[in-house]
């Protein structure tokens, strides 16, 4: 939350230090659009959701450990056999780097596709009741509101199993289409 506050925040201090500042109010006077600075980035509803992406990325270390450990998996033969058959540096990338890392970007995908639907500590910590004007009242944060503000159980965890079959449906279809882009190192 300090580092999204308006007054004192980092990410208001990254907008005066890169200049934004400036041509968000150039934007603002000569075409009456753009946010005030210093930007509120909590409590506007245009940079509400923007903010807590901007955080949710900031937290991404994880999957980038998993790129990682799929890059360092690829042998190096395979690079010096394209390399040899004439591939450049984007062809190497397309045809070896790609279906080499492909399990990886599956796992990634459907892992930030269940992350993606379940996305509600970030908003209740720093968005109470999804404010300004709900535009960070997400679909789990209704759930926990329905269980736990309004005692409505029932309706809650109809809500939940809602929310396990759309991500179920989601993945298999992931994992369905994966046949096709997904190649495996036995294969």
């Amino acid at each position: 939350s300090w580092a999204l506050t308006a007054q004192n925040g980092l990410m208001d201090w990254m907008v005066q230090l890169s200049g934004i500042e400036a041509a968000i109010d150039w934007c603002r006077e000569r075409f009456g659009v753009g946010p005030p600075t210093p930007i509120s980035w909590l409590t506007s509803e245009a940079t509400s959701k923007p903010a807590l992406i901007i955080m949710i990325l900031w937290g991404s270390g994880a999957s980038m450990i998993i790129w990682l450990a799929g890059l360092r998996e690829i042998p190096k033969h395979l690079y010096e056999a394209a390399a040899l058959d004439g591939a450049g540096p984007i062809g190497r990338f397309r045809n070896v780097t790609l279906p080499m890392l492909s399990p990886y970007i599956l796992f990634n995908l459907v892992m930030g596709l269940i992350g993606t639907f379940q996305i509600f500590t970030q908003a209740y910590i720093m968005t109470p009741n999804g404010s300004p004007v709900r535009s960070t009242y997400f679909y789990v944060y209704k759930l926990f509101d329905e269980c736990f503000s309004f005692f409505r159980l029932g309706y809650g965890a109809a809500m939940a199993w809602v929310l396990f079959v759309i991500v179920i449906v989601l993945t298999l279809i992931n994992m369905r289409v994966s046949k096709k882009w997904v190649h495996y190192a036995g294969e």
